[in-house]
């Protein structure tokens, strides 16, 4: 009887622990931070006056309302178009994406590329970020860019959407392109 009822403390100390345990797994699980809204397939329109400024689109998308950011974890891709013509001036790739929903900015990383449609200008980098206010891309990490005539090589860039008046800020090589 004396080794039962000892046998029985330990089993009951141990079943505390183990509730303890548990209960410290599920904090830990409530602690994890929860997207407000989760979507998959995801398109977004972007306007100004009424006119198609911008069309992004992903495989998934986290909002987190109370940051204030959208996270896009995979394959994203955004068009954008000209104002006067709303024809597309160029296309944005990238493996994964965070945007501000504040002010619209956005960090595109991950096998980023970006292909102008009127010039035959790709670019090519693992971070590019879009400043929503200035209108441009840009970013301060290694960059290729090709055009008919050459690839550029350098670390710094900045540009508008359609790749036109570009600017690399260290440009470490330049390859010239047969005919």
């Amino acid at each position: 009887m004396k080794y039962f009822i000892i046998l029985m403390i330990f089993f009951i100390i141990s079943c505390g622990e183990n509730q303890k345990k548990s209960e410290k797994i599920l904090q830990r699980i409530n602690e994890v931070e929860q997207p407000d809204q989760f979507a998959t397939n995801v398109t977004v329109f972007f306007y100004d006056s009424n006119l198609t400024k911008a069309i992004l689109k992903s495989k998934q998308a986290r909002v987190f309302s109370n940051k204030n950011i959208t996270y896009l974890d995979s394959s994203v891709y955004v068009e954008f178009f000209s104002k006067d013509s709303q024809k597309r001036i160029s296309f944005l790739t990238s493996d994964s994406a965070r945007i501000d929903d504040i002010t619209k900015d956005m960090i595109a990383t991950g096998n980023v590329k970006v292909i102008s449609d009127s010039n035959n200008i790709t670019l090519e980098t693992n971070i590019l970020e879009w400043s929503n206010s200035r209108q441009i891309i840009y970013t301060n990490q290694f960059i290729k860019i090709t055009t008919d005539k050459e690839i550029i090589f350098g670390y710094g860039f900045e540009s508008l959407p359609n790749l036109t008046q570009y600017k690399i800020f260290k440009v470490s090589g330049i390859q010239k392109i047969k005919e």
